[in-house]
Order: C-alpha cells, then sequence, then structure tokens
C-alpha cells in the first residue's frame, strides 16, 4: 500500500484480508429519502471480518448538524470500542461503491492516523470480483454499536471511560469551520470547490434536506464529486483526475478547500485530490447545510448570476 494513493483494490483486500494488522470498517450511509438502512444491510452481508463504523453516530452529539467531527476523546473511545489500534491499517468501504467511505478516510486522517484507505468500487466491486460475504448476528452488531455510543456518551458527560487502544492526534489543517469560510471570501487564500450536484450548486434543484435553499456560496465552483469516479464507482486515474479540475477552472498549483452538502462527498474530492499530490486539502464540515441555514447567509443561483 503507497501513501499517497488513497484506495486499494478489492483483489489486493482479498489477498490480504487475513492480516491481523489491518482492520475492515463498513461506513455505509445513506441519504434519508433513499429509504435504505446501512446497519440492517451490514448485518446481512459484509466484508469478512468487518466492522460496522456509523458516522451519524461517531459524531458530536453537541450539534445540531448532521455527522459532524466528534471531539478527539470521543473519536478515539469510538475507534478503541472498534477494537481498532494505531499500528493497524484500516480499509473502508461502502455499499454503493463510493459514496460515505471517503467521510470515514477522511476523518482518520483528521485524528492523525494516515493509514487509511478506501476500497476501490467498495462492496459492489467486492461481490463482483466474486469474494465472498458473511452475515453478522443482530446480537452482535448490537452490541458494538452500544459499546461506542455509551462510549461516546461518556465523554460528553466528562464521565471516565477505559483507557483508549487508539490514539488521537488533531490534524487542523485538516479541516475548516464556518469562520474560516467567511474569511477565505475576503482574504481568497484558498479555491473552493463545492462537490455537490451542478443543479444543486446553481439553485435549480432542491436540496435534500427539508428547508434548505439550493445554491451556492460566493467564490466557490462546482466540481461534483461524480466527476471522480468511473462508471463503476471508482476513483479515476490521475491524468483524467486532473483534466476534470483544470476543466472547471482549479489551478493545482494554489491552495484548495472542499465542501458539499453535509461533508461527506467533499471527502470523494479530497480523495481525487490525494491521488494527484495535494493531501492537505481542508474539508469544510458543516458545507452547505450550516451555510445555508445561517441567517445572514449568501446564497448565489443561476437566476442571480
Amino acid at each position: 500500500m503507497e501513501s499517497h494513493e488513497p484506495v486499494v483494490s478489492a483483489a489486493w483486500l482479498h489477498a490480504n484480508l487475513k492480516n491481523p494488522d489491518i482492520k475492515v470498517l463498513d461506513a455505509s450511509w445513506y441519504m434519508p429519502q433513499e429509504q435504505r438502512n446501512a446497519f440492517q444491510e451490514y448485518q446481512v452481508a459484509h466484508i469478512p471480518g468487518a466492522v460496522f463504523f456509523d458516522i451519524d453516530q461517531i459524531s458530536d452529539p453537541t450539534s445540531n448538524l448532521p455527522h459532524m467531527l466528534p471531539s478527539d476523546e470521543a473519536f478515539a473511545a469510538s475507534v478503541s470500542a472498534l477494537d481498532i489500534q494505531n499500528k493497524d491499517a484500516v480499509i473502508v468501504y461502502d455499499g454503493k461503491g463510493q459514496f460515505s467511505a471517503a467521510r470515514v478516510w477522511w476523518m482518520f486522517r483528521v485524528f492523525g492516523h494516515n493509514k487509511v484507505w478506501v476500497l476501490d468500487g467498495g462492496l459492489p466491486q467486492w461481490c463482483k470480483s466474486g469474494y465472498e460475504v458473511e452475515s453478522t448476528s443482530s446480537k452482535v452488531a448490537i452490541s458494538r454499536a452500544t459499546s461506542v455510543s455509551k462510549a461516546i456518551e461518556n465523554i460528553y458527560h466528562g464521565q471516565l471511560v477505559g483507557p483508549a487502544s487508539f490514539k488521537t492526534k488533531f490534524q487542523p489543517h485538516l479541516v475548516w469551520t464556518l469562520e474560516q469560510i467567511k474569511q477565505n471570501m475576503s482574504d481568497q487564500t484558498h479555491q473552493h470547490i463545492d462537490a455537490r450536484s451542478r443543479s444543486r450548486f446553481d439553485g435549480v434543484a432542491p436540496e435534500p434536506r427539508e428547508g434548505i435553499k439550493s445554491g451556492h456560496m460566493p467564490g466557490s465552483k462546482c466540481v461534483p464529486f461524480t466527476e471522480m469516479l468511473d462508471g463503476s464507482q471508482m476513483l479515476l486515474p490521475e491524468d483524467e483526475l486532473r483534466e476534470k479540475f483544470v476543466q472547471e477552472g482549479i489551478s493545482l498549483d494554489h491552495p484548495i478547500v472542499a465542501s458539499c452538502g453535509t461533508g461527506v462527498t467533499a471527502c470523494i474530492v479530497n480523495m481525487g485530490l490525494h491521488r494527484i499530490g495535494k493531501p492537505d486539502v481542508p474539508v469544510y464540515d458543516g458545507s452547505w447545510t450550516e451555510w445555508a441555514t445561517q441567517p445572514d447567509a449568501t446564497i448565489i443561483t443561476l437566476a442571480a448570476d
């Protein structure tokens, strides 16, 4: 595994699956309107040995925004409850091929763990390759999820938890806040990429979350996350990725920040940039959901342009 590569192939994972220092995470997550239950689907069929990582659960319970980053302590406690240690190489996948796994890849990197990769093409590619899946009893899966939930609850209530097997080292340059986004609009130190669909960016299609207007932030440019992927939901080769960014007027010689709807698919754009040699691109964690719900938010639409 090469550190500049954000993904591993299904063939590589299959060949190395029994390595005790490799931990596999099913990080499947779906938009509410898809009406899919990622946790139930995990119990029915997952890569052998994989444990479920819930981005809604391993998040900041004090925030009213979806799946915001948890504190260092809460992440360490959660990951320790999943039996992951700093020596482990972490491989993350999801049920769509390439959707939510990138968010977990980014989370591990934010907390200082660079031995993390995404399974290219996810579970669909694994199954397409003819590799086996297994099921997990509800009792085992729920027990594990409960231990994670208790660990987070204890941390945020200031209660003692057992010693963490996983130690974090927070990397603040990889995550941006609302204040940094606002500052960048005047300073313009970073080019701002929005990974949502072009229709949502232009304000001609509704946001998937009720009560949130579509449109975009001043100065941002649209590079939909789908542009990073081929028809099998696998990350494009380096030369094709470069071409996608250049076509949208992004200078790869200058700093970049990425956002999306809630900080999930921006991480796929982040992976694409990582592959072409830009590993330190921050993600605006609150993304459009936070921006568009500010009382003084400037929202640009196609009509306004």
